[in-house]
């Protein structure tokens, strides 16, 4: 799993958050280096914020869909809207977290992602 968010604290509390349920194999601060680590690492999972420096992470999974990755996205945002839920979804996201409810809702998002199906934060 690759972690992109310009925020540390918010990468530490998702490492914690996932415990032992998922390895992280890197952790990056823009959408760039997100499709770039998806790319190298061939990861299965990207957990990704929404605004981020150099290009988003909307950008960042159209990038990664373009390119017929296999990699399932899951967006962690503050953005409680639909039609950021709604543009999530289309770029290829396959769950919306929002981070108030990182705790609750992280871990089950990306084993529903991982089973092909789609998950969205109640907001």
């Amino acid at each position: 799993m690759v972690l992109a968010d310009n925020h540390q604290k918010v990468i530490a509390v998702v490492r914690r958050a996932l415990g032992e349920d998922f390895e992280v194999i890197a952790a990056v601060e823009d959408g760039n280096q997100a499709v770039d680590a998806v790319r190298l690492l061939d990861a299965d999972v990207l957990v990704t914020d929404i605004s981020m420096p150099v290009f988003n992470g909307l950008e960042a999974a159209k990038q990664l869909m373009e390119a017929q990755s296999r990699v399932k996205i899951v967006f962690l945002t503050i953005h409680e809207d639909t039609d950021f839920v709604a543009a999530a979804i289309s770029a290829g996201g396959s769950a919306y977290v929002t981070k108030f409810r990182l705790s609750a809702d992280l871990v089950p998002a990306i084993r529903e992602a991982l089973k092909g199906h789609k998950f969205v934060s109640k907001f």
